[in-house]
This record gives structure tokens, C-alpha cells and sequence, in this order.
């Protein structure tokens, strides 16, 4: 027995349509990107998130994948990878031609107290901001009150529950600085590393 078995004819031709939509769209993204989606990735531009969460035409990318919740605001040219988690309950601001990559939690707020309280005391909720021009490797945590200076680096699964200031390589659990960022006036980066 297959799954089309139990469907009606209008149902079974909804999923033939859907079926094709799927290959048609699949063909087109491994044609032109080189890279086979989850299939709803597939079905909308990333561009028309950017564009939906209040930035119309100013060049930002929310995967499809990621939640944006609350109050959040996305500078131009900003990327936002797949599976992200942006929580905006507090207060999110992120800068201008950023690279969030994959799996990024960036939080403004957390629920210890209310938990530890058995539901007394409130969430507790703090705006987190992310400077211009900061890299962000996959699976990166910014907690609640942070601020990310900018043009920084913050290396991947780096816990970061401090301030961070401008031009800082960030890594680990909790992050400490390891090294510094360097751009000339060309626009040449350089990655100065600490050599502890």
C-alpha cells in the first residue's frame, strides 16, 4: 500500500503538482548554487525575509530555517545562515554586512530565575547588539546584555556572555579574546592571532 492509496484524486494530483514543484526547484538550486536544500528552502528567496522583517531592498538574507522572533533589527547586507535562532524578546540589533553562520543563538533573554523560582520571578530580558562587519562561525551563543563590538571575529561554538570589544577574535566556552583583527585602508584583513 502506498501513501497516495487513502487520497482522493484532487489530493493525489496536489501531491503529483507538489512532487514536480520539488524536482523542478531541486534542479534549479543544484544547477545554480551546486548544493541540494531541504525542500522549503527551495520554495522562497532568502532575500524575501530580509525584506519581510522590515528592510525592504537593503540586501539581507534570512534562511528559512532560522526563527526571528520580538524586536529585531538586521543592517544592510547582513547574511543569515540556516537554523539560527534570533530572539528579539529583549532588544536584537545586528549591524550592517554581518555573517551569522549556521546554528547561531543569539538570545536577549533567559528564563533561569522564573525556572529556579518555580514561575515567580520574571524572564529576564536584556538587549544584545552585533557591531558592523563581525563574522560569526556556526553554532556561536551571544547571551542576553551582550555587546559585539565591530569588525570582529567570533570563532565557532564560542559561548560569549561578555562585552566584546571592536576588532576582537573571540573563542571558547565562555569566550576569551585570542587574537585581534587588522584592516588597512585597501581593505586588506589581517587575522593577528595571540601566541600564547
Amino acid at each position: 500500500m502506498s501513501k497516495l492509496d487513502d487520497l482522493d484524486d484532487d489530493l493525489k494530483g496536489l501531491w503529483s503538482s507538489l512532487v514536480r514543484l520539488h524536482h523542478r526547484l531541486r534542479d534549479h538550486t543544484k544547477e545554480t548554487y551546486n548544493r541540494i536544500n531541504p525542500f522549503y528552502e527551495d520554495l522562497f528567496q532568502w532575500s524575501e525575509r530580509g525584506s519581510f522583517c522590515g528592510n525592504k531592498d537593503k540586501g539581507i538574507t534570512i534562511y528559512n530555517s532560522t526563527t526571528v522572533s520580538g524586536d529585531v533589527k538586521i543592517g544592510e547586507h547582513t547574511w543569515i545562515g540556516p537554523f539560527c535562532s534570533l530572539d528579539g524578546s529583549g532588544g536584537l540589533r545586528i549591524g550592517r554586512y554581518c555573517s551569522i553562520s549556521l546554528g547561531c543563538q543569539l538570545l536577549t533573554h533567559d528564563t533561569v530565575k522564573w525556572a529556579l523560582s518555580g514561575g515567580i520571578a520574571p524572564y529576564d530580558r536584556r538587549p544584545t547588539i552585533i557591531g558592523d562587519c563581525c563574522f560569526l562561525g556556526s553554532h556561536v551563543v551571544i547571551t542576553k546584555g551582550v555587546t559585539v563590538g565591530d569588525h570582529c571575529v567570533i570563532g565557532a561554538s564560542t559561548v560569549v556572555t561578555r562585552d566584546v570589544p571592536d576588532y576582537s577574535i573571540m573563542a571558547g566556552v565562555p569566550a576569551r579574546q585570542i587574537g585581534e583583527v587588522h584592516i588597512n585602508k585597501n581593505g586588506d584583513v589581517k587575522l593577528e592571532y595571540d601566541k600564547k
